[in-house]
């Protein structure tokens, strides 16, 4: 069956409402039927000062429960921070012309610290929050830098951690609060489901296609046209079973389709909009002298900060960085052996792009249980983050349930460019950011750690062989006899307060001086 047309969908969809509801008599709507849970739409149009939309007086319980969901996130905004923040403070960027608001875990310097010019913003890996940054008191890569005099900033990008989207909260609120015993929901509900789920298969339609999305939404309104025929269908012993079955099909689209869109971006976006956004609003807070910042990235962060002097050295543009320190990172991978090169020949675009997102937060959470036993049928994935005795496993295993999150598959596949010639491309792959990496005129200190499998020094040292040799310091740590520093060591590993903390607190406090 081809993929319905909007107008067809909507009365299609609209039909099947008007039938179910009148035909249905066990669930048709009467004065005692449950109150319908409050539908709140999103309100990323409002300022962090601009409260939201007052709640109606005397809400049901499961109303209640939705209000006490949304109140969470407006406290977010207005300056109240969840348990996971451990930062001084939480802020939210909003990013132009978009949804997006960006978490930003501020750390402010105590009084008795060294006074700096530039705040410091943070920028962390691929699918990874603010966590990383900040394990705990004793682990804190974000604290350190604060105790410094740096007034830092951990960036949390669009997807990831405490960041959120308007559409968010019209989702959760949305969701039926079914019983235990599984109690039908009420007819109005069904049907505003419906409409939803037909509001979104047209955008999806009124959006370019690839032709793996549009196959996507093709089998969703097959399903979806399928158990509405079936319904039509039925007869009264039947019909009882039938809602329930819709009930379950349409949450299942709903969760489908929420992938389809909601992880829909690449790295562009996060170089384009995201950072831009949250450098312009770290500037409005910090104010600093010579409108510049000082950045670090850990592994994509890194990347990150790569192709932004660099697309900024191909347009003679000024980056806004005074200096920038990346760890473990590069933007072209094709000499090393890193373990990420196994990955790469599964990534075929139009076969991952029916996986629109992948949820590594997830998959990490359930299998390191496994990994973490013996008989250590996944210790591979210990070594991928830390190197041997490098990290309390108490904190290891925070870092591994807790910093991951969901990830799109846009972001691996412009990403898995950078394990072909040239290095990383943009979306459109017209532009090499490894080319032009030689015109830029920001300081680097680019840092590998010796027995990182993800990104190897000599991946490192692919990208810093470019930059010019009078702004570029390459380090590598790790000894012959140890201690070895794996990918995340460089942040969190239990040496790098000593030796890799100071390095970098050397090298920040060189270029920390305001032009004049």
């Amino acid at each position: 069956m081809p993929l319905l047309h909007g107008a067809s969908l909507r009365a299609l969809l609209a039909g099947a409402a008007v039938a179910h509801l009148s035909s249905s008599p066990i669930v048709r709507a009467s004065p005692c039927a449950p109150p319908q849970p409050l539908r709140l739409r999103a309100f990323a149009s409002h300022s962090a000062s601009e409260p939201p939309p007052p709640p109606p007086s005397s809400p049901s319980p499961s109303t209640s429960r939705v209000l006490a969901s949304a109140a969470a996130a407006c406290d977010c905004e207005e300056g109240a921070k969840p348990a996971i923040c451990t930062a001084d403070e939480l802020h939210y960027a909003p990013v132009p012309g978009t949804e997006w608001r960006l978490a930003l875990w501020r750390y402010r310097p105590p009084p008795e610290a060294p006074k700096r010019n530039h705040p410091l913003m943070l920028l962390s890996g691929v699918a990874t929050n603010a966590v990383g940054f900040d394990l705990s008191p004793g682990a804190s890569f974000a604290r350190h830098m604060s105790m410094q005099g740096f007034d830092t900033w951990i960036v949390e990008l669009r997807g990831a951690g405490l960041s959120t989207r308007g559409s968010e909260l019209a989702a959760a609120s949305t969701k039926s609060d079914m019983s235990s015993n599984s109690e039908l929901v009420p007819d109005a509900s069904l049907t505003s489901s419906l409409e939803e789920v037909a509001d979104k298969f047209l955008g999806l339609m009124e959006l370019p296609q690839t032709s793996a999305i549009y196959d996507q939404i093709s089998q969703l309104s097959q399903r979806l046209v399928k158990i509405l025929g079936e319904g039509q269908q039925n007869v009264s012993p039947r019909l009882f079973g039938w809602q329930e079955r819709l009930s379950a099909t349409i949450e299942d689209l709903q969760k489908q389709l929420e992938l389809i869109i909601s992880y829909d971006w690449d790295f562009d976006h996060y170089l384009e909009e995201d950072v831009p956004a949250a450098i312009d609003y770290i500037k409005q807070q910090s104010v600093p002298k010579d409108g510049k910042l000082l950045a670090i990235g850990h592994s994509m962060g890194g990347i990150l900060l790569y192709a932004m002097v660099s697309k900024c050295g191909f347009e003679g543009a000024d980056p806004e960085l005074a200096a920038i320190v990346t760890l473990a990172s590069s933007v072209d991978y094709t000499t090393s052996n890193s373990s990420l090169k196994l990955f790469v020949p599964l990534a075929d675009p139009a076969e991952m792009l029916r996986v629109p997102a992948v949820p590594l937060g997830t998959l990490l959470s359930t299998t390191y249980p496994i990994s973490s036993r013996a008989p250590y049928i996944l210790s591979l994935l210990r070594s991928q983050i830390s190197a041997k005795d490098m990290m309390d496993p108490e904190l290891l295993s925070k870092l591994i349930l807790n910093n991951f999150c969901t990830v799109p598959a846009k972001v691996l596949l412009q990403l898995a460019t950078s394990f072909r010639d040239g290095g990383l491309r943009n979306r459109a792959g017209t532009f090499f950011f490894k080319e032009h990496l030689r015109k830029i005129k920001v300081p680097v200190l680019a840092l590998a750690g010796d027995e990182d499998l993800i990104c190897p020094p000599e991946a490192v040292y692919e990208t810093v062989k470019v930059i010019p040799q009078h702004l570029v310091t390459y380090k590598v740590f790790g000894k012959p006899e140890g201690p070895h520093y794996a990918h995340y060591d460089l942040v969190g590993g239990r040496k790098a307060v000593h030796e890799v903390y100071p390095c970098i607190i050397e090298f920040l406090s060189q270029h920390d001086d305001v032009s004049s």
